[in-house]
């Protein structure tokens, strides 16, 4: 099976380019949607969370209370890398899984999307590993739209990886600064040139789009 990894510092536009891939039928797995699975009540996270942050790491229901751990780590490296390592350590896990359940269902390829491009259990499983990028402008135009404000925005920008950093580790970059109809051109010559080239056919024929 062939494993492409796409990734991207927060406002570039991963999901988006995720969401154009499974729409033509390549089945994706979310490390955002893992991550909320292992932080909710009962999830594989939550103990060691609490070992290292403590009991205010949790909400009233057991969850992971999501609004002090956000002041927490985008205020401190420190914590932001202490969070990151449990909860990646949990969602690798989990990813590994599903990669299992697709390869048990002979699929030809899957779209891993992860925000940070951790080595171990994403970087050294993904063949390929596409990075999606956009100016600052753009970024803060889009977190704006989410409701995020401008000096929340930076912040967060801040705390993460470079685009030197992401670049060193990308089999291709796709530039997101243009419109959704040329991101989804970009991605689909992508991905319909990388499956061409090792004999995989889309699940979905593009001229039914």
């Amino acid at each position: 099976m062939f494993i492409i990894g796409v990734t991207g510092g927060i406002g570039c536009g991963k999901s988006s380019v995720a969401r154009i891939c499974s729409d033509v039928g390549v089945p994706v797995i979310d490390a955002d949607q893992l991550s909320h699975e292992v932080t909710a009540a009962g999830g594989a996270a939550i103990p060691a969370m609490v070992e290292t942050f403590g009991n205010g790491v949790i909400d009233g229901q057991g969850a992971l209370n999501r609004e002090y751990m956000a002041k927490k780590v985008f205020q401190s490296h420190r914590a932001l890398d202490q969070l990151s390592a449990i909860v990646h350590l949990h969602v690798i896990e989990q990813m590994h899984l599903e990669i299992e359940k697709l390869e048990k269902q002979k699929s030809q390829a899957v779209v891993l999307d992860v925000p940070i491009p951790v080595k171990n259990g994403f970087v050294d499983i993904c063949d390929q590993i596409w990075v999606v990028w956009a100016n600052d402008e753009n970024r803060l135009r889009r977190l704006a739209a989410r409701g995020m404000d401008e000096a929340e925005s930076r912040r967060r920008i801040a705390m993460q990886m470079t685009r030197e950093e992401y670049l060193r580790l990308a089999d291709h970059v796709i530039e997101n600064d243009g419109s959704l109809e040329e991101l989804q051109e970009k991605v689909l010559g992508l991905l319909v040139d990388e499956l061409g080239q090792r004999g995989i056919r889309l699940p979905k024929d593009l001229s039914s789009r």
